[in-house]
């Protein structure tokens, strides 16, 4: 029986986006062991996932450094076939290098990468999408299909979600309207006009982590309607509700990548970021909405900023909600 690690410690959407390699590995090797490292608040995504023998989780709150050695003395306890590495950074380099392994493969980005038994190129704006750059970590293993992420939600968080909006048939709307940078969010103000563009036979549902309820607040007091779920749901309530919907409007931020996982239909709202970069929607019923006017500041950056560096976020406020809404 072999026995896969996979590792992927970044943000919640790329710890999404890394289930199309659990999703392919099962399929190449159904009677595999599979175990993944996800960093402390991803780990709900993965609660009752059938092909995952083990979820080790990273706390890096419990001081960074000891807690990764730490997590890299659990891991050194099994000897794997490959350790496929889904992360640039130093500390999943060391994780890789330290941890027992036959094959170790992970991106040339990775300051380690010249100890890892093959290693991949990983370039930013070469035409693919972050799944084609994920599968060349495992296609030599596996094959060069794309490797579509899937999300596995329990029945707990249906029933979580099903208590939540009282068992509704009604059709259901949802808007994620936050994002961590907040070049990638279209601003407040747009997301109201949206709202009251749409149809008036719809329940609108506003979803997000807990620190984004008071911006979710203030857009359904100025729109005048919906609901305000975040802070309410589990991640795989969340990913349950999304499936639900007629329509998932967000940003490029975890949303998107949630409704991929779920073949949710969705909107994406893209501001300071760009489509090239490889993080757009995957399945068919998606559709993307950005800016029509040429702009020589934009992309700005591949995670966006704080604040716009020109002052003017025309690449956010260039995109009008009937353009979305519709």
């Amino acid at each position: 029986m072999k026995q896969f690690l996979v590792i992927q410690t970044a943000f919640l959407g790329d710890a999404v986006l890394v289930t199309g390699i659990l999703e392919k590995l099962h399929a190449h090797f159904p009677d595999a062991a599979i175990d993944l490292v996800v960093r402390k608040g991803n780990e709900g995504l993965f609660d009752g996932h059938p092909f995952l023998r083990k979820l080790f989780v990273w706390d890096k709150r419990q001081g960074k450094t000891r807690a990764l050695f730490r997590l890299i003395g659990e891991l050194r306890r099994t000897e794997y076939d490959h350790i496929i590495n889904a992360q640039r950074f130093l500390s999943t380099g060391l994780m890789t290098v330290l941890a027992r392994g036959k094959e170790k493969v992970g991106f040339d980005k990775n300051p380690l990468s010249f100890l890892f038994s093959r290693k991949v190129d990983h370039i930013i704006g070469d035409g693919r999408h972050e799944v084609d750059r994920l599968n060349a970590l495992i296609a030599h293993l596996t094959d060069g299909s794309r490797p579509l992420p899937r999300l596995y939600p329990s029945e707990a968080a249906r029933a979580e979600l099903d208590q939540l909006i009282d068992g509704s048939s009604d059709q259901l709307i949802c808007i994620a309207p936050a994002s961590v940078w907040f070049t990638k969010q279209w601003p407040e103000h747009k997301w109201v006009e949206l709202i009251k563009a749409l149809p008036s036979d719809h329940r609108v549902l506003l979803i997000g982590a807990p620190g984004d309820v008071p911006l979710c607040e203030r857009i359904v007091q100025a729109a005048g309607r919906g609901e305000v779920l975040a802070g309410q749901l589990s991640l795989l309530g969340t990913a349950a509700l999304m499936e639900r919907t007629s329509m998932n409007y967000v940003n490029d931020s975890a949303p998107l990548h949630i409704a991929s996982a779920m073949n949710a239909p969705v909107t994406a709202v893209f501001c300071s970021t760009v489509p090239a970069f490889g993080f757009g929607p995957l399945r068919a019923n998606s559709r993307i909405v950005e800016t029509t006017e040429k702009l020589d500041c934009r992309p700005c950056g591949l995670h966006g900023y704080k604040a716009c560096p020109k002052g003017h976020f025309r690449c956010a406020e260039g995109v009008d909600a009937p353009q979305v809404a519709s």
